[in-house]
């Protein structure tokens, strides 16, 4: 009986949520792209400049490491208050959708990095002596060896990186980011509105799970029998 006395489900507003869930899968599927293609880039250079790979240059790998794992170290809400300049520059504004994107991309694009650089080093270095002795170029041997072999332990990464950036997306309503997060921090939280607090956390809750099992249903795929 208390809990029916104390949630007043009226205070919901619909077309709110929806607005706010297009918001977050707005936000979502942009920096998802910019993540897995800067993320990509930046752990294949992670993979190959590493000790007794194909370009082996220990001091780039170092400095590369070092940007990376400081961009990691930094928690996600300081990392947007501190590239408010850049996100300025880059979208004309810091907060709503456009103002997201770019921290967003910032704080997972590394994190997925490693994960592909992890991923590669999986790959049996057999198969990459032998596409050497073959002839293949360090292009096609990234192109058609590594990511190929590669493609299950990627897609488990952009799935991880998936979940993650719906956390982080959620977060950037603390700096008026938009979207569920920004939903439940000016409604659920500020106004007490436990009902809105409900509904955003439970859709936030079934986008991971949709997530995860689209994820793995394509490791699965792509996965060897």
């Amino acid at each position: 009986m208390m809990l029916k006395q104390g949630i007043d489900w009226s205070d919901v507003r619909w077309e709110e949520v929806w607005k706010a869930s297009k918001d977050t899968l707005t936000m979502l599927g942009a920096s998802l792209l910019f993540t897995i293609i800067l993320g990509l880039l930046l752990g294949v250079v992670l993979f190959l400049t590493s000790r007794r790979q194909l370009l082996d240059q220990p001091v780039v790998y170092w400095l590369l490491s070092l940007v990376v794992n400081i961009l990691r170290s930094v928690p996600f809400v300081i990392l947007m208050i501190m590239i408010m300049p850049v996100t300025k520059a880059l979208t004309g504004t810091t907060l709503g959708v456009q103002g997201s994107i770019p921290p967003l991309v910032v704080a997972a694009a590394p994190f997925f990095a490693r994960l592909v650089e992890t991923s590669l080093r999986e790959v049996d270095r057999g198969v990459i002596e032998a596409a050497q002795a073959m002839g293949a170029s360090r292009w096609e041997i990234v192109r058609r060896v590594l990511l190929l072999e590669a493609r299950p332990g990627l897609l488990a990464g952009i799935t991880i990186t998936a979940v993650t950036l719906v956390s982080y997306t959620a977060m950037s309503g603390v700096i008026g980011g938009g979207g569920l997060g920004d939903l439940a921090l000016r409604y659920g939280y500020q106004r007490f509105q436990t009902s809105v607090m409900i509904v955003t956390v439970g859709l936030l809750i079934v986008l991971v799970q949709i997530l995860q099992m689209a994820g793995d249903l394509m490791v699965r795929r792509f996965s060897r029998k």
